[in-house]
């Protein structure tokens, strides 16, 4: 389905989004950052939030690191504000990328079997499809971040797979 070039090069797309966002979030001021826009997870900053925390627990999952703790309703608060997320980003984005360059073509063929605390049970589901829903997920509230990024008049990140830049 999927290869670990396909990860690889998703994880390059994934640092290079979350550097331009976070140009855009620092400009911001708090107050925009923290403004009920109707967006799920509420405000920018909770929908950040919710990305971090959504790419910090499926991290755990496939390389059996350490977790974020607390479930989907806390993900939107997990940092209080942008002093505590940019380095985690940074941190969990480098995560992302050692775990996609050290990621055998192999392993995406089988089961990949986590324990889910929505469900609370055991889930297990092909291997390629969990990355796939990986960098599907950090896409999906991206485009959400750049819709409110556009309504506070802010310009918004470049987004477009085809112009990802060779080095990253």
């Amino acid at each position: 389905m999927i290869t670990a070039s396909f990860a690889q090069e998703m994880a390059r797309y994934n640092h290079w989004q979350n550097s331009q966002l976070k140009e855009f979030l620092v400009a911001l001021s708090p107050e925009e950052l923290t403004c009920e826009r109707g967006a799920f997870f509420g405000s920018i900053m909770g929908t950040a939030n919710h990305l971090l925390w959504g790419d910090w627990i499926w991290m755990s999952r496939f390389d059996n690191g350490q977790g974020p703790g607390g479930g989907i309703p806390a993900s939107k608060s997990l940092c209080a504000d942008l002093s505590e997320w940019l380095p985690l980003r940074d941190t969990v984005d480098q995560r992302i990328t050692e775990w996609a360059t050290a990621l055998p073509d192999g392993v995406l063929t089988g089961p990949f079997t986590w324990f889910s605390a929505a469900k609370n049970e055991d889930v297990t589901k092909p291997y390629a499809q969990c990355v796939i829903h990986f960098f599907n997920h950090q896409t999906h509230h991206r485009g959400q971040l750049h819709q409110m990024l556009t309504e506070t008049r802010s310009a918004a990140p470049v987004s477009d797979l085809v112009f990802l830049p060779e080095e990253v």
